[in-house]
């Protein structure tokens, strides 16, 4: 067992937790483009956002739901026009 190891390790985030500075510009009802991976791209409208703006949920376009983002999720979010 390692009991000496670095505990500490496990307390400290894979991504960044800090939102892009276009998150923070973002508001309820704004028309966006989620990118959740290469190839992977969706549209949608902004249902509700976090006090501090690293969690935000979107409303996604053709009926595939309400998906809740966070900031450290690794996800772009940014603005569409229309």
């Amino acid at each position: 067992m390692a009991r000496n190891g670095n505990q500490r390790a496990a307390e400290a985030p894979l991504r960044p937790a800090e939102p892009a500075a276009h998150w923070k510009a973002l508001k309820e009802g704004d028309r966006v483009r989620v990118r959740r991976a290469p190839g992977y791209e969706t549209s949608g409208f902004v249902d509700a956002i976090t006090w501090d703006h690293t969690a935000v949920w979107v409303d996604l376009d053709d009926g595939h739901g309400r998906t809740l983002l966070h900031c450290s999720d690794g996800v772009e979010i940014e603005p569409q026009d229309g």
